[in-house]
């Protein structure tokens, strides 16, 4: 299982692929994408009770995966269609926590289809999905950073700079009162190069059961470059 899991490479985004009657809902790893869940539109897309319970049933399914730290949602939906423009028009009438603050999404739509797992094997290949990555990854860490320099801006410890100090916060119990871990931030760089592999995967697997937004940074990018002048690994935490 832990094989399995390593060759899926790191959580990069999600791919909501949305047609008339139905959405599928895949998460988006480095070396691969992982079908989640199937999505029925109840009704007719006329009927705006109907499409907005099924515009809802999409954002719940989204929370768990948002929830372990995964802030890039890519939508894509057929050619002269108007589906992904609907779905982040429902985003911002009735989630701004999705768009809004240091905690936003990146949401960027995209043409094409992505029901079926061929579908999904045709649009990750291609140049624009790999582009549409590479800008929604960055904006991601953009947010991130922002995020990192005002802990480090604070007088309360809330940055912890090693292995060893995460490992201390996350694999304790939190007491009331006392600090939470919230982030762990890592460099791809750090990840493939560790001695520790096995040491540094328990912990990564630790902090996703315990809710801790986990999150492997490329190095060249600008968040990662000032991760690796912070060692290459930070958790940071959050008052109880």
């Amino acid at each position: 299982m832990k094989q399995k899991s390593y060759r899926r490479g790191y959580a990069v985004a999600v791919l909501i692929g949305i047609e008339q009657d139905h959405a599928t809902i895949w998460q988006v790893f480095s070396q691969v994408a992982k079908h989640q869940e199937n999505i029925r539109l109840n009704g007719d897309r006329k009927d705006q009770k109907a499409l907005y319970n099924f515009q809802e049933s999409i954002v719940n399914a989204l929370r768990p995966t948002l929830k372990e730290g995964v802030k890039s949602i890519i939508i894509a939906s057929p050619q002269k269609t108007n589906y992904a423009q609907d779905f982040q028009n429902h985003i911002s009438a009735h989630h701004a926590w999705l768009s809004q603050g240091t905690n936003k999404a990146t949401i960027t739509p995209i043409t094409g289809q992505a029901s079926t797992p061929a579908q999904v094997a045709t649009l990750t290949k291609t140049l624009t999905f790999k582009e549409l990555i590479q800008q929604t990854a960055d904006q991601e860490t953009e947010n991130l950073l922002e995020i990192l320099e005002k802990r480090l801006n604070t007088a309360d410890n809330l940055v912890l700079f090693s292995l060893q100090e995460a490992e201390n916060l996350i694999l304790s119990t939190q007491a009331p009162g006392k600090l939470k871990p919230e982030y762990l931030l890592l460099t791809d760089t750090y990840l493939s190069s560790s001695r520790q592999k096995g040491r540094l995967q328990r912990l990564m697997q630790i902090a996703k059961n315990k809710s801790v937004k986990t999150r492997v940074i490329k190095a060249e990018s600008t968040a990662g470059a000032r991760l690796t002048q912070l060692g290459g690994i930070v958790c940071l935490a959050k008052p109880e």
